[in-house]
């Protein structure tokens, strides 16, 4: 099994040509497992090279209601008043921890996201 550690950017495009022509392997077959350990492998150097942070929790909140569909109304029994709504998606007023709570419950934003230190 020819398989090397990604030591640099050169290693990370061989390991994702690999990868490339593995995609079909069958598992449990000496291709699929090349896949999975190539596979870990380019996770690994993605997670340590290119890292992507959480974003702030009224991006994430915009972004849930984007893909939901929803408008500043449907926010208001997890958040409080219409006028509640508008402030926190404004940044005008804080989210408290019970807002959060409900947006994690009820919008499955993670809670990482609502526990960010800020700057």
């Amino acid at each position: 099994m020819n398989i090397r550690a990604i030591h640099n950017h050169k290693d990370y495009e061989w390991a994702l040509q690999e990868l490339t022509v593995l995609m079909d392997a069958e598992l449990n077959t000496p291709d699929g497992d090349r896949l999975d350990i190539l596979a870990t492998l380019v996770d690994v150097y993605e997670k340590q090279h290119f890292p992507i942070e959480d974003p702030d929790p009224i991006a994430a909140i915009k972004f849930r209601m984007e893909q939901q569909g929803l408008t500043p109304k449907d926010l208001v029994p997890y958040i409080g008043q219409r006028s509640h709504v508008y402030e926190v998606l404004n940044r005008k007023r804080p989210l408290s921890m019970k807002m959060a709570k409900n947006l994690y419950k009820h919008l499955n934003i993670p809670a990482r996201i609502f526990l960010q230190e800020t700057a």
